[in-house]
């Protein structure tokens, strides 16, 4: 069996992202800043674990972190997120130009169904 190496996941925000519980954080940050403990008991997983791929996530600048007083918060870094927002688009354009060929099959379909049935009667 062959192995191909993968990249380091903090060597590019794809990377990062490629983790599901990483992009569940980023699904929580979404909404706004957040204190890891928010993040522990919303992702129902150890603190330590949270706090691994928080550093991940903030190695590669896709969330960032304040300090109040004694509570760090985080929140996603928009910026950042940009490249993978324009890598999806891309596919996005394309899905969207498949639907659009579906939906004109179907109301082919429709009015094709439409003049047989009133054939029938």
């Amino acid at each position: 069996m062959t192995y191909v190496a993968r990249a380091a996941t903090t060597a590019d925000a794809f990377n990062a992202v490629a983790e599901p519980r990483r992009r569940q954080i980023l699904d929580l940050l979404a909404d706004g800043e957040r204190p890891v403990n928010d993040l522990v008991r919303m992702l129902d997983l150890p603190q330590p674990m949270v706090s691994k791929h928080l550093r991940v996530l903030r190695a590669v600048k896709l969330v960032e972190v304040r300090d109040v007083g004694r509570q760090r918060l985080y929140a996603a870094n928009g910026r950042h997120l940009k490249p993978i927002h324009d890598w999806v688009q891309h596919y996005e354009r394309w899905w969207s130009k498949r639907f659009e060929r579906l939906d004109d099959v179907l109301e082919e379909l429709k009015q094709t169904e439409g003049g047989r049935n009133d054939r029938d009667d």
